[in-house]
């Protein structure tokens, strides 16, 4: 049975399941019970903590946002991204704005299949590795060449962590 985005609902793949095939990318589904911390998902997911991507949602300016992709040991830098962008300022949405932005709560959060097709900043440690990002549901992560997923979504690949 495939993830759903629903709770009860019908064995539907998510939106991220979905978008994924329909990029032609070859994902791996691992679904899991809740966890609590960075490592305990590392480890549900069988994956290096690494490689358990961080999707991060920031927002450029009105109605303007990013993803930011960092690998799960990493964390990024305002002033490297900043730079990149061009902008003096960048802020995190609240958990609701977040969500009115991708369609995903806050823990599951990912460019694929998100309600708008936002840039993507990926940091460049993911570059040449398998990776585990969200699925876009609780307990759901993909596990996927980063590489290909980088080219799928037209990422603008740059060091962008501390």
């Amino acid at each position: 049975m495939e993830p759903t985005d629903q709770p009860g609902g019908a064995a539907q793949p998510t939106a991220a399941v979905r978008a994924a095939a329909d990029l032609g990318l070859d994902v791996e589904v691992v679904t899991h019970g809740p966890v609590r911390s960075l490592a305990e998902a590392a480890a549900a997911r069988g994956v290096d903590p690494h490689d358990l991507i961080k999707t991060l949602v920031v927002r450029r300016g009105p109605d303007d946002y990013v993803f930011v992709l960092v690998p799960g040991d990493g964390t990024f830098s305002w002033p490297k991204l900043r730079a990149l962008l061009g902008v003096s300022r960048l802020s995190m949405p609240d958990a609701d704005v977040a969500r009115d932005v991708t369609g995903y709560v806050r823990g599951t959060i990912t460019p694929l299949g998100a309600t708008h097709a936002w840039p993507v900043i990926a940091d460049a440690g993911m570059v040449g590795r398998r990776v585990s990002l969200g699925g876009g549901a609780p307990g759901v992560g993909l596990s996927v060449d980063a590489d290909a997923l980088l080219a799928a979504l037209d990422a603008t690949v740059a060091d962008v962590v501390d």
